[in-house]
């Protein structure tokens, strides 16, 4: 159940004309995530601590950092997936991106739990 978007026919960077863009849509949703108690997988986002930067609050400057959403891309929190939404801690990535990095995330916790001197 995903929050809704609100009325977006008084936005100007045209990313709400003939449909919702995709860019919007991973903002929209990046906020949803991490705002709203209500939403799928708030105990992964929001619930556990998962915020975004202030600039971000407004769509524009969001878009101004990390440009159009390449197709075949999503918005990933890379290099830290336990970080926040904001620059230099995201990116656009393919599923196979966002899997490796995933994958070499969860090496290096599980490595850190037998291991002390690892850190996270």
């Amino acid at each position: 159940m995903a929050a809704p978007l609100g009325n977006t026919n008084h936005l100007k960077h045209g990313h709400a004309q003939k449909g919702i863009s995709k860019t919007y849509r991973a903002w929209a949703s990046m906020k949803t995530r991490c705002t709203w108690k209500k939403s799928i997988g708030w105990d992964r986002y929001g619930g556990r601590g998962i915020t975004f930067c202030e600039r971000w609050k407004l769509f524009d400057n969001f878009l101004a950092d990390m440009g159009e959403a390449p197709p075949g891309t999503s918005l990933d929190r890379y290099p830290d997936n336990d970080g926040n939404y904001e620059p230099g801690n995201c990116r656009w990535a393919t599923k196979a991106e966002q899997t490796r990095g995933a994958s070499e995330a969860g090496k290096k916790g599980a490595a850190a739990r037998w291991h002390p001197t690892i850190s996270q």
